[in-house]
């Protein structure tokens, strides 16, 4: 699909206005509505159409007007009508048109700033994702028809110097949200490694350790996840330096089980599908350090990506096993299903030993318990650091990406103390989702860190917001790029 920014609405396809609550057409809706003889206004009033956000009412070939039809798109309030609000109507425009059977739709900005033109554009890209590469007998109707999208803006030029960072992190999103989709016989660690490989085209750079280098490391926590699988565990690496020389990066660490069907401690079969996107967090820091090289960023930062397959093999490690972790901390396993904490805890001591940097930040999709504590639209965000954890609150509420913290209280701490080595890898279900982020902590050697379990969000069905469809969301590349961009970078 093409986007694109337009000075004039043209005269084809389907012409998007903004009408905010009570029935207010904004820009060149009050123009439309008098050349169709009132025809928009009258439409409004005999629906229940009555512009809230997230709202549309499809008006068809009005007489008087050039467009072929009209789409009234709910704006809300006028006096509240932020960047999200905006991006929710131009999600709600084309989500109401995308299978139409019109080719084009025009969304009419002229009235709003060059910034907000660019906006729009970014809303649409993020509601235009589509993963169908594997469909091959769907219903015509069924296809997206919109091929193009012109946004209406004054100054057009403005607008795309505007749009191309927005641009480059819709790009790191669909980037994110493709690996969170694919199957695991399709997206496995090696593959998972590949792909992250491909993105020193866009400057960064990557390294691969395989398990041979994570054994010379001592990384048998992370590795003990992946013996079960035919499929090698892999640690990617990537580095982004667009920050001063010589400063300290900030860092971001990545769950990456490409599988996850729980190893000995195996799940139940219902559901075990959904385990093709227990790589999430990974795919979100992959993402971040995508949107992060693609703006451009003033930053120096690292992410590190633990890839491995959690498989119930005869070599498969066994509950009640003890390893040695990267620090030196023997590990107790007592559920082999508590694997991603496993996989963190060497990242992040690999982390902080190598690159010695300002803070960590590790997302997973850690925990069962996280969904149980705040629903689908929460995650949580565990911290020892009230700085960096306010950070990532304040961005929150920015990019739609809701986040809530919880606590490490320091009595729970002895809970995942073990009775045969240094620590446990699960305490049971008790405050699952506090004991998971206190053995992380355990791996963090008191660098600033928080952890956020994203459980809840990396993946939706029946999604409310127009701009995330159904299915993977890339949860945390905008919330964290938005972090480094407003407090972080130089």
């Amino acid at each position: 699909m093409k986007i694109d920014f337009v000075a004039d609405a043209g005269a084809n396809g389907v012409l998007a206005i903004l009408v905010h609550d009570g029935r207010s057409l904004s820009g060149a809706g009050g123009e439309q509505d008098a050349a169709a003889g009132g025809a928009l206004t009258k439409a409004m009033k005999t629906s229940r159409f009555t512009g809230g956000a997230n709202s549309s009412l499809v008006v068809a070939a009005p007489a008087g007007v050039k467009a072929d039809a009209i789409v009234l798109v709910g704006a809300g309030a006028a006096d509240k009508f932020d960047d999200l609000a905006l991006e929710t109507a131009a999600g709600a425009a084309y989500q109401a048109v995308k299978t139409s059977g019109a080719e084009t739709l025009t969304i009419d900005l002229g009235h709003l700033s060059a910034e907000q033109a660019a906006r729009a554009a970014f809303a649409v890209r993020l509601a235009a994702y589509r993963f169908d590469k594997y469909r091959t007998k769907e219903k015509p109707d069924k296809i997206p028809s919109i091929k193009t999208v012109h946004i209406v803006t004054g100054d057009v030029a403005a607008a795309k110097t505007a749009h191309a960072p927005l641009d480059a992190v819709a790009d790191a999103v669909t980037f994110s949200r493709d690996l969170v989709a694919e199957p695991a016989n399709i997206l496995y660690p090696a593959e998972f490694a590949r792909r992250v490989k491909e993105l020193e085209r866009l400057g960064l750079t990557v390294e691969i350790l395989g398990e041979k280098e994570m054994e010379k490391l001592g990384m048998h926590v992370l590795l003990g996840v992946g013996q079960g699988s035919v499929r090698e565990s892999q640690l990617a690496v990537i580095q982004w330096n667009g920050g001063k020389a010589g400063d300290a990066p900030i860092a971001f660490v990545g769950k990456g089980v490409c599988f996850d069907t729980g190893g000995i401690s195996i799940k139940p079969s219902a559901g075990m599908e959904d385990m093709i996107w227990d790589m999430g967090g990974a795919a979100a820091v992959a993402g971040l350090m995508h949107a992060l090289a693609g703006r451009k960023a003033k930053v120096n930062a690292v992410g590190v990506l633990g890839l491995v397959e959690n498989m119930p093999d005869g070599n498969a490690q066994r509950p009640g096993d003890i390893v040695k972790s990267m620090s030196g901390q023997t590990v107790e396993v007592i559920n082999t299903d508590a694997e991603g904490r496993l996989v963190l805890a060497d990242a992040l001591w690999y982390t902080q030993d190598r690159f010695k940097p300002k803070f960590m930040v590790d997302l997973a999709t850690l925990t069962g318990a996280m969904i149980v504590a705040l629903g689908l639209d929460y995650a949580g965000v565990f911290s020892n650091s009230d700085d960096l954890a306010d950070a990532i609150l304040a961005a929150g509420p920015k990019v739609d990406e809701n986040v809530w913290r919880m606590p490490l209280p320091p009595q729970y701490d002895k809970i995942m103390d073990s009775v045969n080595a240094d620590v446990k890898n699960s305490a049971g279900r008790d405050a699952g989702s506090i004991t998971a982020g206190l053995f992380l902590q355990r791996f963090t050697n008191g660098v600033p860190w928080a952890h956020i379990d994203i459980a809840p969000t990396a993946w939706v069905n029946k999604s409310t917001r127009p701009t995330v469809p159904d299915g993977p969301v890339g949860w945390g590349v905008r919330l964290l790029d938005r972090m480094v961009a407003d407090t972080y970078e130089n």
